[in-house]
């Protein structure tokens, strides 16, 4: 009988790291990569516009990809965060805005990112995780770029996606 209860005690041991792995991911809305520029430079404006909606599309594309997170869209609370956008400089800045969002479309993660220019040569991608039941945050990540060009945002937001999914694969709670 000992030897029975061994054996499934193991067997259980062994099956719940596979449960774990093929659990479904947490939803997660991710809010529109924002730009904090102290020194803005007219003849980027445009550029800078377009690399902004272009590292949220590719943020929200690889995430989904990694199967860390399951992507929620956020057309469902778009008059939300218009609102918020119109109240706040910055919505990564503000706590409430994301528990809002969260609420709104039932997810209990959400992302804010925003790229800090410095110059046209150094500026740093930054995204952090908010649990909105809790009101912490759970993951905080930041990537230096080096030139205000296309490919720099695409590599930085692509190594910020990346490492969270190394991480995360070493560690199921990492970034929940």
């Amino acid at each position: 009988m000992r030897h029975l209860l061994l054996l499934l005690l193991a067997a259980g041991l062994l099956a719940a790291p596979a449960h774990a792995q093929t659990a479904e991911p947490p939803a997660l809305a991710v809010l529109d990569v924002e730009l904090v520029d102290d020194h803005l430079n007219p003849a980027t404006v445009v550029d800078q516009q377009r690399r902004l909606a272009e590292a949220g599309e590719q943020l929200r594309r690889e995430l989904a990809a990694t199967g860390a997170y399951r992507v929620v869209e956020l057309a469902p609370a778009a008059a939300l965060v218009e609102r918020l956008r119109g109240q706040h400089e910055y919505l990564y800045r503000c706590d409430d805005c994301a528990d809002q969002v969260g609420r709104a479309l039932g997810t209990r993660l959400v992302m804010s990112a925003w790229v800090q220019k410095v110059s046209e040569l150094i500026l740093n991608v930054n995204l952090q995780v908010r649990d909105v039941d809790s009101g912490r945050l759970v993951l905080t990540k930041s990537a230096d770029m080096r030139g205000n060009r296309d490919e720099s945002w695409r590599r930085a937001v692509h190594f910020l996606v990346r490492d969270l999914a190394e991480r995360r694969a070493r560690d199921p709670a990492y970034g929940r």
